[in-house]
């Protein structure tokens, strides 16, 4: 018998037994402290919600979603088994996040959907899934999770449109309290349909013509968040510092890569104050958070100018430290911060056309229609910035900075080890 979850935003979620006793796992319950935004909560208090809350709610637009195929007869095609197959991974695709979000793996931690296969394939949830659901089932799972399975509802869990990216956007509007992220939820998931891939042959999900529009209105709402919470620049900052704080302790040793999945938010925090104090921890921990001293959009920048500085960590740090002596300041008072370049929307995806042809849409757009490749990389070079941080204003030349971002990182090496000024 089904029980039934409260939740601020979907209001009754109902949970099968299968996916109650996963939600019932030490690994699954630790989600309740691994804050979904990560330090977001420092400039909208209420995105204190949880990988928790996020995770129940995409099981439940998974729930709703194969809900809808069945009634249109799709699902009797694909059987019982692959859709509580595909909403055990739409509750487990989260499992194996750091604490504070997405920040580890941009200091070079393994992937979140890497660090879940063994606590799918292995352990207790792996036992409940072979028991539930077939021998094969963790791995069935982890292949949804990872977006290599041959599943037909492999779109639902990992693709263009899936049910993560909708969750998501329209919890973390609603708990910071914007409308960025007022997608169209109902018109998105009334879109959604199973259709065979003129190209591949293959069943899959796609979406119909009449739901373009939704789709579009996805864009916005991402590109909107991003700008305005994601990457907000003090948002940035405490990320920064907390990349900088955990790097370091890793480095000395305090910490181990393989333990830094188990930690929940304030285990973390907990952790390093017990083993590797410093200043910048406490200033963390108090949000006496680094000011800005510079910054510039991706849209000003030539392109490809400063990957190296959300790419290779090493050289990143070795910079930071050379400009804050050049600065007068010690080494972790000044920061880079460029985010990890991603994709505003990555399209590939069948769409089924008024009249009943199936058409795949892809980064190459559509002639005679709104090219949303095209705008999606306009709107993320406005919503990327890259920018300089330290622990107090300090005069620095917005020429120079761009000068250094511009070099490739080979000749940054080479200036570092001369010991050449670097903003000279």
């Amino acid at each position: 018998m089904d029980e039934i979850i409260r939740d601020p935003l979907w209001k009754n979620i109902r949970v099968d037994p299968v996916a109650l006793q996963l939600v019932d796992t030490p690994v699954f319950q630790r989600l309740r402290y691994v804050r979904q935004l990560g330090l977001a909560y420092y400039v909208y208090p209420g995105a204190s919600h949880t990988r928790f809350e996020h995770a129940l709610g995409t099981y439940q637009l998974a729930r709703r979603t194969l809900a809808m195929f069945d009634e249109l007869g799709y699902t009797r095609e694909l059987g019982r088994a692959e859709c509580v197959t595909a909403r055990c991974a739409a509750l487990l695709h989260d499992i194996g996040h750091y604490p504070f979000s997405h920040a580890l793996e941009e200091i070079g931690a393994m992937h979140h959907e890497e660090v879940a296969r063994p606590l799918i394939t292995k352990g207790e949830i792996a036992d409940l899934l072979r028991g539930a659901l077939g021998d094969d089932a963790p791995e069935r799972i982890m292949a949804l999770v990872r977006g290599q399975s041959d599943s037909p509802l492999q779109g639902l869990i990992s693709g263009s449109l899936d049910l993560d990216k909708i969750e998501y956007l329209k919890r973390d509007a609603f708990m910071c309290g914007v409308n960025y992220g007022d997608i169209d939820v109902d018109r998105l998931l009334n879109s959604l349909t199973l259709m065979r891939d003129p190209e591949r042959g293959t069943l899959g999900v796609g979406v119909s013509e009449k739901g373009l529009s939704a789709l579009e209105s996805l864009l916005f709402a991402k590109y909107q968040m991003y700008r305005n919470v994601y990457w907000h620049h003090a948002v940035r900052s405490a990320t920064a510092m907390y990349k900088r704080l955990v790097d370091g302790a890793l480095r000395a040793g305090s910490l181990t890569a393989e333990t830094l999945a188990g930690f929940t938010d304030e285990g973390l925090l907990h952790e390093l104050s017990s083993r590797a104090p410093s200043p910048l921890l406490a200033a963390l921990r108090e949000r006496r958070l680094y000011k800005r001293v510079f910054e510039c959009p991706a849209a000003e920048l030539p392109a490809d100018v400063g990957e190296w500085i959300a790419e290779d960590r090493v050289l990143v740090l070795s910079t930071e430290d050379r400009i804050a002596a050049e600065m007068g300041l010690r080494p972790g008072e000044l920061l880079l911060d460029y985010p990890v370049k991603t994709k505003m929307l990555g399209l590939d995806m069948p769409v089924r056309r008024r009249d009943g042809s199936v058409r795949r849409l892809t980064e190459a757009g559509w002639e005679g229609a709104i090219n949303l490749p095209k705008l999606s990389e306009e709107l993320y070079g406005t919503a990327r910035w890259l920018r300089v941080f330290a622990v107090r204003r300090v005069p620095i030349s917005r020429e120079a900075v761009i000068r250094l971002a511009s070099l490739p990182a080979a000749e940054v090496r080479a200036r570092l080890d001369a010991g050449t000024a670097l903003l000279s």
